[in-house]
Order: C-alpha cells, then sequence, then structure tokens
C-alpha cells in the first residue's frame, strides 16, 4: 500500500473492492437509465487495482501535491472512475444518486473543474496520454517521486496524437509514466480490431520505445504483479500495460449482448443486473 493511501483501505480484498466499484457504477447508470455501463464494469478490476494497490493519494486531501496523478483519458468513463472515488472516500456516496443531473459534482462525461479527483477533462479522444508526457516531465522538474498513470482506451489507438505523445515519452525517458490500455476491443461502430486494427499493438509500443506488459485486465494478481512491476522497473523508459479486459463483466447476461459499447439496458433489467451481481459477491 502506497504510504500516502490511508491504512484502512488496506481491510478490504481487491476483489471486493471492484465488486463495490460495479456495483456503485450500476446505480448511478440506473438513475439515469442509461451510461457507458459496460465499460465501466469492464474496467473495475483495473480501477480497484490502481486506487487500492498502486496509487499514492490522500482521500481526505485529492489536491496533494506529492500524489500520484491518474488521468482519465477516455472522458466517457467518467461512470466507472465516479464509483472507483466514491470507494476510495474522495467522493461520498451519498451524491451517487445525483449522477448526471443539473448541478452534479459527476457530469455524464468527466469535467476535471466539476469533479474532486478528476485530473482532467477528457473528451476527445487521444489526448490524455499528451497530457500525461507533460506532467511527467512538470513533476520531474520538480524534483517529485510522483507517478503519472494515463487510462486511455483502444479506440484511442487509431489517434496519432496518441503516438506522438508516447514518441515524446519515450524520447525524454519518462519512467515516471505509465499508460493503461483498456483493451476491450469495442468502439461505437464496432469491434476496435475491425475499424483500425492496432495489433501487433506489444509490438507497436514497444518499437516507440516502451516496457510493455500485457495481461488480463479482469485477473486481479495479475495486475497487481504489473502494477508492481511497472512501478519498480530501474530502466529509463516510460510503461505501458495492455489490459485485455471483458465489457460488462460480471453481468453474464449484459456481457452476452452483442452490442456492448453503449450497452442497452431496459428499466426493469438494472435490479435484474444489480442482483446478478450479488450472486457474486466475494468476501
Amino acid at each position: 500500500m502506497p504510504q500516502g493511501a490511508t491504512a484502512t483501505m488496506s481491510n478490504v480484498s481487491l476483489d471486493r473492492r471492484a465488486w463495490n466499484i460495479r456495483r456503485k457504477a450500476l446505480l448511478m447508470g440506473e438513475v439515469q437509465g442509461q451510461g457507458y455501463i459496460g465499460q465501466a464494469l469492464g474496467v473495475a478490476d483495473v480501477l480497484a487495482v490502481s486506487y487500492f494497490h498502486a496509487l499514492n493519494h490522500r482521500p481526505g486531501d485529492p489536491e496533494w501535491q506529492g500524489r500520484d496523478r491518474f488521468l482519465l483519458s477516455i472522458g466517457h468513463y467518467a461512470i466507472a472512475l465516479y464509483a472507483a472515488l466514491m470507494e476510495a472516500g474522495i467522493l461520498p456516496e451519498e451524491e451517487l444518486e445525483t449522477y448526471g443531473m443539473d448541478d452534479s459534482r459527476m457530469p455524464m462525461s468527466g469535467m476535471a473543474a466539476y469533479t474532486p479527483g478528476m485530473e482532467i477533462t477528457g473528451g476527445s479522444l487521444g489526448h490524455g496520454l499528451g497530457i500525461g508526457v507533460g506532467m511527467a516531465l512538470g513533476l520531474r522538474q520538480k524534483g517529485s517521486d510522483a507517478f503519472v498513470y494515463n487510462l486511455m482506451s483502444d479506440g484511442e489507438l487509431g489517434e496519432g496524437s496518441t503516438w506522438e505523445a508516447a514518441m515524446s515519452a519515450a524520447h525524454h525517458d519518462l519512467s515516471n509514466l505509465i499508460c493503461i490500455v483498456d483493451f476491450n476491443d469495442q468502439q461505437a461502430d464496432g469491434p476496435s480490431t475491425k475499424m483500425l486494427c492496432s495489433e501487433p499493438l506489444d509490438a507497436k509500443w514497444e518499437a516507440f520505445g516502451w516496457y510493455v506488459q500485457r495481461v488480463d485486465g479482469n485477473d486481479i494478481p495479475a495486475l497487481v504483479a504489473a502494477f508492481d512491476r511497472a512501478r519498480t522497473l530501474s530502466e529509463k523508459q516510460p510503461r505501458v500495460i495492455i489490459c485485455d479486459t471483458r465489457m460488462c463483466k460480471g453481468v453474464p447476461f449484459l456481457e452476452d449482448r452483442e452490442i456492448t459499447h453503449f450497452v442497452r439496458v431496459e428499466p426493469e433489467e438494472w435490479a435484474k443486473a444489480l442482483d446478478v451481481l450479488e450472486q457474486g459477491k466475494p468476501q
């Protein structure tokens, strides 16, 4: 556990943290009757390991200068990050029912000006990694030992700005930059690999000078090992963890839907989804 995080966080298993994040995301989706719930369920394990194992942060002081920065490049994943921020105690859980409403601190697309713990406003895809490069350079100039984490989608691999940032990070030997790619192979128009295939992805990142790991993004022990390796690597190079995740993970009847990028959930199915999730509740 990073020294800046509260000790009480270690009392709950990472499996349970991920389950709690999924549940909170479903409850928020039920409030609006919609949301990018497939992504939230799929990336919950990555967020649990990020906030409750890897990140150095203080829940009561989200602006603490010594914190690791977690950038949500994919603004439409905001429902997932809000759930993680609530689970971490950065956002009060009582605000859950305000999700997406007027004057809420949790708009449907993430905005840094609204939400404690939201480091950047993610919108047009492909900008998060470039911002992360700037932050990593700035922190190094300050002599900070903080890390910058950038969570991005596989769809952003089709953006030229992503690869410009990747090249720049390697040029500057940014060993304090860790990119996390959520590879769920889904975009608005269909599978990512059919829209603009980025494979062989490991080899591409390596060619750009990055230390690469690829793991099952729904396997918590594998994620823990990958994050630990990324943090402790001695080589002076940026690090990327490619996480292969399953959309709607934890709710099988939603996992089986053909279209999961913006999965359609009928009004009566929210309660069903919560019931199904409850059946798999970990200790």
